[in-house]
């Protein structure tokens, strides 16, 4: 596995091991990166990797302009392999490794985050919980099925690839006036 764009491009990244472990492949991450560059929100983000596992993901984020990531997982075992792919990508400064449960995280949690990556284990099945916590943010999630938007949010686009489902959703944007309509004048 190796980052596929941006700054730290080529660079080898050191994956988890053991059967239900699926890291994310070049070929989907580079889809998921693509599509969230065009819709402009990885430079300068402020991004949470929650379930990092291997952290590729938030070390994509980076390469591509991200300012800061924040991985999060419950694993000692993913966190030292989170750390030392931060090593190899050379982007301490960027990063925070937390250890936590997702929830957990995000009941303490007070930062906010612009982008959330979502890659926990196929068998997870609390997503209206967790989801519920993230209303007002970005999030792309990986899960074997499609998954619904919680209140306040849309889902913006969703893809297959395999076995894995791809859905990228976003806060519904309310457009409000606080001018009364015009009127034409003869």
């Amino acid at each position: 596995m190796r980052i596929v764009a941006g700054s730290r491009r080529g660079r080898k990244l050191t994956t988890l091991t053991g059967t239900d472990v699926r890291p994310t492949g070049d070929r989907v991450r580079e889809a998921i990166f693509n599509a969230l560059g065009s819709m402009g929100v990885i430079e300068d983000a402020n991004v949470l990797d929650l379930f990092a596992g291997s952290g590729a993901l938030g070390l994509e984020a980076i390469s591509r302009g991200a300012k800061h990531v924040t991985f999060v997982d419950s694993s000692p075992q993913a966190l030292d392999v989170v750390r030392a792919n931060i090593a190899a990508c050379d982007c301490a400064d960027s990063c925070t490794v937390v250890r936590s449960e997702a929830a957990a995280h995000l009941a303490r949690n007070q930062t906010t985050y612009d982008l959330v990556l979502l890659d926990p284990p196929y068998e997870f099945d609390s997503w209206a919980e967790l989801l519920g916590g993230l209303e007002a943010q970005t999030m792309v999630i990986e899960s074997n099925r499609p998954i619904e938007a919680p209140a306040g949010s849309q889902v913006l686009r969703e893809r297959k690839y395999g076995g894995t489902v791809v859905t990228v959703m976003a806060p519904i944007l309310a457009v409000a006036s606080d001018r009364p309509p015009s009127e034409e004048h003869s």
